[in-house]
C-alpha cells in the first residue's frame, strides 16, 4: 500500500514523487517509457541543446552583416546528435539515482485503473498497486488534423525531427507556434530551406501582434517561404519527398515535412472513467484544488490548464503541500512565464493587452525598442521590443521579442507578481550595460492608453 502513486515521470510527476518522498509519504512512480517525459527526452531539452549548438551561426551572421567579421561555422550534426543523447541519458541516470536515494518505488509499464484505490501496471512484470492518493501526470503528445498525420517517412512529428540522422535540404513546417518556430530555426541555421505554413494569419499567434510582426519580418529576411492564413488539405510522402497540398490546390514539395500543429493530453488506456473522472478535449477536468475525483489529482499538460514544464512542477508542489497538510487553500498559480527560444527570442508573463481590455479594465502600454540597448547593439541584433502592459497603474504583464530576451523572464515575473507601480522602477538599480536596461527603459517610458479599437 502506497500513500501516493504518481502516473507519469515528466517534470510534474517527478517533482510530485520526489517532494512526496521528502515529506515522508510512501511513494511509487509509474512510467511507461523514460524518466523525464517529453520535456527531457523529446521536447524542450533536446531542442535547446540543438539551438545552443547552432547559436553561434546566427551570431556570426549578425556580425558579418555589420561587416566586422567573416567566416563560417560547420556543425557536425552526427556529433551533435550523439552529444544530445549523452546529455539526456546522463540526466535520466541522475534522476533515477535521486529517486532511489529518496526511496521512491519506480515501476515501468502502463498504468490501468482497476478500481478506486487500485491500479494495475502492465509491463515486463505485471504488478498490482494500491494507493491512498493518486496523481495523474501523464503529459501530452502531438496531435494532428485529418490528412496531416505523420507517416514517419518524409512526414514527421517533433519526435521524428529530433531523431533525424541528417538535416534535410528543405523542410515544410506545418504550424507556426513555438514548436514549429524553434525547430525551423534549428534547420535554418544548418542550411535548410524553410517553408512555413499555418492556417492563422500570423506566426506565434498566441503572442502579442507586435511580437508576431517582428518574428515574421525576421523570417522573411531569412528568405523563408511563408504561407500564412491558408488551409492545408493534406501532407504525404510522394516519391520519397514530402508533398503538401493546400485547399487552394497549390502544392509545396520538400525533402521532409514537420507537422507541429499542437499537443493533446495522454489519457487513453488508463480506464480513468472508473474513478468518475471526466475527460474533455483539452484534458482531465479538475476543480480548484486540481482534483479530478476524490483522492485523485491531475497536474501538468494532462489537465489542460497550460502546457509548460514549470507550470507542471508548480502544480506538483501545491498538490504535495496539500497532501502533507501544509495548505488547504485552492490552487493559485500566479503569473506563468512563457518563452520561445532561438534568435530572436520571445518571452511573456502576465496579461496581454487583449486580456486586460477584455476584462473591462483600463489598459496602458509603455515600450522600448531594442535598437536603443547597448547589449543588443553589441550583438548586432537590434530588432525587437520590450512592452509593459499596465492596468490601474500596476504592471499587469510584460512581453518582449529580440536578442536574448529570455534573460528578462524571471525579473519580469517578479515585477508582475508584485504588481509594480511606476515609481517602483526607480527603487531598483539595473546594471549597465545590460539587456535588463531594456526592461527598465520600458518600465520608465511614457504610458499610452490602449482601447478596444
Amino acid at each position: 500500500m502506497h500513500d501516493l502513486i504518481v502516473i507519469g515521470a515528466g517534470p510534474g510527476g517527478l517533482d510530485a514523487a520526489m517532494e512526496a518522498a521528502e515529506a515522508g509519504l510512501k511513494t511509487a512512480l509509474v512510467e511507461k517509457a523514460d524518466l523525464g517525459g517529453t520535456c527531457l527526452n523529446w521536447g524542450c531539452i533536446p531542442t535547446k541543446i540543438m539551438l545552443g549548438a547552432t547559436s553561434a551561426i546566427e551570431e556570426l551572421a549578425g556580425q558579418t552583416k555589420m561587416k566586422v567579421a567573416s567566416g563560417s561555422i560547420d556543425v557536425d550534426f552526427a556529433a551533435l546528435q550523439r552529444r544530445k543523447e549523452k546529455l539526456v541519458a546522463g540526466t535520466r541516470k541522475a534522476t533515477a539515482l535521486r529517486l532511489k536515494t529518496l526511496g521512491v518505488d519506480v515501476i515501468y509499464g502502463t498504468a490501468h485503473v482497476t478500481a478506486p484505490g487500485k491500479i494495475e501496471v502492465t509491463g515486463d512484470t505485471p504488478t498490482t498497486l494500491e494507493y491512498d492518493k493518486l496523481v495523474i501526470a501523464s503529459g501530452s503528445r502531438p496531435t494532428f488534423f485529418p490528412g496531416l498525420e505523420p507517416d514517419n517517412d518524409a512526414v514527421i512529428d517533433s519526435n521524428g525531427f529530433l531523431a533525424l540522422e541528417s538535416m534535410p535540404e528543405s523542410l515544410i513546417v506545418v504550424g507556426a507556434g513555438f514548436i514549429g518556430i524553434e525547430m525551423a530555426q534549428i534547420a535554418h541555421r544548418l542550411g535548410t530551406k524553410i517553408h512555413m505554413v499555418d492556417a492563422l494569419d500570423r506566426v506565434a499567434a498566441a503572442e502579442d501582434p507586435e511580437v508576431s510582426k517582428v518574428l515574421g519580418s525576421m523570417f522573411k529576411r531569412w528568405k523563408w517561404n511563408m504561407r500564412l492564413g491558408v488551409r492545408v488539405q493534406s501532407v504525404t510522402t510522394r516519391n520519397g519527398k514530402a508533398c503538401l497540398r493546400l485547399d487552394s490546390g497549390d502544392e509545396i514539395e520538400a525533402d521532409k515535412a514537420l507537422v507541429a500543429v499542437g499537443r493533446g493530453p495522454v489519457t487513453d488506456g488508463m480506464n480513468l472513467e472508473a474513478l468518475g473522472i471526466t475527460i474533455e478535449r483539452s484534458g482531465i477536468k479538475i476543480n480548484e484544488y486540481l482534483e479530478a475525483a476524490p483522492n485523485v489529482y491531475a497536474i501538468g499538460d494532462v489537465n489542460g490548464i497550460i502546457q509548460l514544464a514549470h507550470a507542471a512542477s508548480h502544480q506538483a508542489h501545491y498538490v504535495v503541500s496539500r497532501l502533507s497538510g501544509k495548505t488547504e487553500a485552492a490552487y493559485v498559480s500566479g503569473p506563468v512565464p512563457s518563452i520561445i527560444y532561438g534568435s530572436p527570442e520571445v518571452m511573456h508573463v502576465g496579461k496581454s493587452v487583449h486580456e486586460v481590455i477584455q476584462s473591462g479594465q483600463p489598459c496602458e502600454v509603455s515600450t522600448l525598442q531594442l535598437a536603443a540597448n547597448p547589449m543588443a547593439q553589441a550583438h548586432a541584433a537590434t530588432q525587437g521590443v520590450v512592452k509593459v502592459i499596465w492596468s490601474d497603474g500596476k504592471v499587469a504583464g510584460v512581453t518582449a521579442v529580440g536578442h536574448d530576451v529570455s534573460r528578462l523572464t524571471t525579473p519580469s515575473t517578479m515585477i508582475v507578481q508584485e504588481g509594480w507601480a511606476p515609481e517602483d522602477a526607480y527603487e531598483t538599480i539595473f546594471p549597465h550595460p545590460s539587456l535588463d536596461e531594456a526592461l527598465m527603459g520600458a518600465l520608465k517610458a511614457e504610458r499610452k492608453t490602449v482601447s478596444a479599437d
